[in-house]
């Protein structure tokens, strides 16, 4: 082979490559290229479609058009994950919420070094610029603006939403990534003047890409990682077109699906899987053997048409909680007030929706490829609540939700419920289940002892050179919290150590 251009080649330009890309070509010896497989757009020129806080998943254009497979539930769920440079952070809900430090504690206590909460705290102050908290938990000149609403700024039933829960008992909080998250408030999002800014507007600026050191190229899609003849050393890449190309070294941030196919493709995953699919194997190693998502059941009311009030923001305020059977440290419920619903879904002609989500899910689902062409969706099992455990957690979720419903002032919007209303609870969860959209875990980390993980600590691919992964998949288990501040924040603590 030829001598590369490139030192590293990122593959993926979303949460985690978007920052890889920024950090890594700070150094101007350092030759970056990153390789998006959606379309590369100005830093100040992305569609509104992308812009708007207002639209999410497919609803943006920009989306890979994956669903799951049926499950434990009965019926597949799209599962969104965006195809443009910013990635997933382009196409989501634009919370930022960091995981908490029970999350990290988990995964110190499997033998995983350096990523205790105190740890990763300097990356997460580092990734934001806010107003908001307190100087020792957040960050004041990062590239990510994260704006903390405010009471005045949520919607008439979101406030309503919030005075509701504290009649149930759950206290205020003011800082969801403070020392004492548990309770309702506003959200923080990146969100400025209804513009949902992504990493890659707000990591890769027009200034970072000017870097003569740097290259973004878009609409490439990758097939599979280039190794040397006869040995474990990655070398490069190639594209789905056929195209080489060269580096010192690859980073894959394809995020938890797009990362765990490259891999596979390329001949490192499961032994067994890859014969079925008649790829070599240059590695055995369990890529897809996990997979966790945050399952999401709609409590849907029909609203008085003339209560309900202006819907903006779409998202605006939660009840972050934890169940009877929490482990201790973890708040494993989240409800959500919002607006993303039709809103002719009722009778009255308006709707709102409590959205509960478990965020600590024990059922565990698996990720494999349907065939060796790149251009063929994957075979995604999310396998909901495949456990009894995560049923009676769920259901405790749907149960306090609707009790926030049933109490003033949030009560005095409502017409009537829409879902479940009248009918079996257990029944309309699993008939209308869907997700949060926080895939992780299929590529995960852990200690040199742990037969489940395929990267070590800064992401580095087992018994392999030149190959990492950075990105959400590599996460031991799934997190308490929405995903994104925390891929930012893991991506932030790996370059840093590059």
């Amino acid at each position: 082979m030829s001598d590369p251009i490139f030192d590293v080649v990122i593959v993926g330009g979303g949460s985690a490559g978007a920052v890889l890309a920024a950090r890594l070509s700070e150094n101007p010896d350092r030759r970056v290229l990153l390789l998006e497989a959606g379309p590369v757009y100005p830093a100040d020129g992305y569609p509104e479609t992308v812009t708007s806080s207002s639209l999410l998943g497919a609803y943006t254009g920009h989306d890979w058009g994956y669903t799951s497979e049926p499950g434990h539930i009965g019926h597949p769920v799209h599962a969104y994950r965006g195809k443009v440079l910013g990635g997933s952070s382009a196409v989501n809900g634009s919370v930022m919420a960091r995981a908490l430090p029970a999350d990290f504690d988990r995964w110190a206590a499997r033998g995983l070094k350096g990523w205790s909460f105190a740890d990763l705290l300097p990356s997460f102050r580092k990734l934001e610029r806010t107003t908001a908290g307190a100087d020792e938990w957040h960050g004041r000149s990062g590239p990510l603006p994260v704006h903390q609403l405010t009471r005045e700024e949520l919607s008439p039933m979101q406030r309503a939403f919030v005075d509701a829960a504290l009649a149930c008992g759950i206290p205020a909080t003011d800082d969801f990534n403070g020392p004492q998250p548990y309770g309702v408030a506003p959200y923080a999002m990146n969100v400025v003047d209804g513009v949902r800014v992504n990493t890659g507007m707000s990591y890769l600026t027009e200034e970072v890409r000017a870097r003569p050191n740097l290259s973004l190229r878009g609409d490439v899609a990758v097939d599979r990682i280039l190794f040397g003849d006869n040995d474990t050393r990655a070398r490069g890449v190639v594209s789905a077109a056929g195209e080489q190309v060269l580096a010192g070294e690859v980073v894959l941030s394809a995020g938890t699906y797009g990362s765990a196919a490259i891999l596979l493709r390329s001949g490192v995953g499961p032994a067994e899987d890859l014969a079925g699919l008649d790829i070599p194997v240059i590695a055995d190693l369990p890529v897809g053997r996990t997979l966790y998502d945050h399952p999401f059941y709609y409590n849907a009311y029909a609203a008085h048409p003339d209560r309900l009030g202006d819907g903006h923001p779409v998202i605006g305020a939660k009840v972050w909680t934890a169940s009877s059977t929490a482990a201790p440290g973890e708040l494993d419920l989240h409800i959500t007030a919002t607006h993303l619903i039709d809103q002719h879904a009722g009778p009255t002609g308006a709707a709102f929706v409590l959205a509960v989500a478990l965020t600590r899910p024990e059922s565990r689902g698996t990720f494999t490829l349907a065939g060796r062409d790149p251009g063929l969706a994957p075979v995604i099992d999310l396998n909901f609540l495949a456990t009894p455990g995560d049923r009676q957690r769920l259901l405790e979720g749907v149960a306090l939700s609707r009790r926030i419903g049933r109490s003033s002032p949030l009560s005095d919007l409502v017409d009537h419920e829409i879902s479940p209303g009248t009918g079996d609870i257990e029944t309309s969860l699993l008939a209308t289940l869907d997700t949060y959209h926080h895939p992780t875990s299929t590529v995960p980390m852990g200690a040199d002892d742990d037969a489940a993980a395929v990267v070590d600590a800064l992401g580095a691919v087992r018994g392999l050179a030149g190959l990492r992964v950075v990105d959400a998949s590599i996460f031991p288990d799934a997190i308490c919290a929405a995903t994104n501040a925390t891929v930012i924040a893991a991506a932030e603590h790996i370059a840093a150590r590059l």
